[in-house]
């Protein structure tokens, strides 16, 4: 068997990335022209969707706000060694915890008290949603791909039984709880910039994007700057190192699937919170699984996954332009092209690294030569 080359940091966390997605769009462009379109056209229209202006820009960055969450979420368990499957359940946990605490207290409290504690309900949620498969794969060695998943659909059961039965308004048509009273909702990017003086068109950008950067700071000093986030690595790559060590691997798994159950569950506090304003069925649409790729992609680093979760948010948001301004390329191909993504940088990741490896290796012989 050959030994894995070894290669420079900035090839292994950029540039191979960039042409896994190079590749991606390249598959994506051969689609489209198969149904006999432009590549060329689909690609400005793509990017126009997503970049093209204040309102485009808005949409990409609320779609880009929920994929940090859960694709910081799916991170810090993979660091402990766990493949956390169930961003999607925990986030709609997130959202329920969140929506529970604003209906109960929306008509008493005002809003910079209602607001964090709504926050923490959410969170709170999150935790004891994740906190369940934890404990089952610490003491009990159940495999957590399994349980995540299983609570995954609990998670949307738990919420149709709720909603249905018990919160829905008599008489409503729709299934979804009152409206939340008026303020008890995160602060739109709307009313923010336009208190600076800006003018920013009205769109479900909020508050949350703003708390989804400072969770990229605030892993990032956890896993690298805390003796938590030291013992968190070290049980991801050796449980016998890290008992050595005298870290418990079963109570840092605890540790890491409870503060990914948290980072997820803001995803669905994103969406409760800042964007609905009520609860309501399948909030959080996918972007649970969509977080597994944004990891991967973004090598579970956060700046990483700032920058993939900003390529998804694109892909989301131009695609649907796309869909509109193209008709014959469908709604499922969009879905495709972010399958493609995925593909590329996710399952076939390595698959250029042989070769970027001869040409670099070529290249620094000649500069040596």
């Amino acid at each position: 068997m050959k030994p894995v080359a070894t290669l420079p940091r900035w090839i292994d966390v950029a540039l191979l990335p960039v042409l896994n997605v190079a590749l991606a769009l390249g598959a994506a462009g051969f689609v489209v022209w198969a149904i006999g379109q432009s590549p060329l056209i689909a690609v400005r229209l793509l990017l126009d969707g997503a970049f093209g202006s204040a309102l485009a820009w808005s949409y990409t960055l609320y779609y880009t706000t929920n994929f940090i969450f859960t694709g910081l979420a799916v991170a810090v368990a993979f660091h402990c060694g766990h493949f956390n499957i169930g961003a999607e359940g925990q986030a709609t946990l997130g959202g329920l915890g969140v929506g529970l605490l604003m209906l109960s207290l929306d008509r008493w409290l005002p809003a910079p008290l209602l607001l964090p504690l709504a926050l923490l309900a959410g969170m709170a949620a999150g935790v004891a949603w994740a906190f369940v498969p934890a404990w089952l794969q610490a003491y009990r060695g159940s495999h957590i791909v399994i349980t995540t998943i299983m609570f995954n659909f609990l998670a949307s059961t738990l919420m149709v039984w709720l909603i249905v039965n018990v919160l829905k308004v008599p008489g409503n048509q729709a299934v979804e709880s009152r409206p939340f009273a008026a303020g008890a909702a995160l602060p739109s990017a709307r009313t923010l910039l336009g208190a600076a003086g800006v003018d920013w068109p009205d769109t479900p950008l909020n508050l949350a994007f703003v708390l989804a950067l400072l969770a990229c700071v605030a892993v990032w000093l956890m896993l690298w700057h805390t003796r938590l986030g030291h013992g968190l690595r070290v049980v991801g790559h050796s449980h016998d190192a890290a008992r050595y060590a005298g870290i418990s691997p079963p109570r840092m798994t605890l540790v890491a699937l409870c503060v990914s159950g948290a980072l997820a569950a803001l995803a669905g506090a994103n969406e409760i919170a800042g964007v609905h304003h009520k609860l309501l069925l399948d909030f959080v649409a996918g972007a649970g699984f969509t977080g597994i790729a944004v990891a991967l992609m973004g090598r579970n680093h956060p700046l990483g996954i700032t920058l993939a979760a900003l390529l998804f948010g694109a892909l989301a948001q131009g695609g649907s332009e796309l869909v509109f301004e193209m008709p014959a390329f469908t709604r499922d191909m969009s879905v495709a092209v972010q399958g493609f993504v995925v593909l590329f940088c996710g399952a076939l990741s390595l698959m250029l690294r042989g070769p970027v490896a001869r040409v670099h290796g070529w290249v620094a012989r000649r500069g040596r030569a």
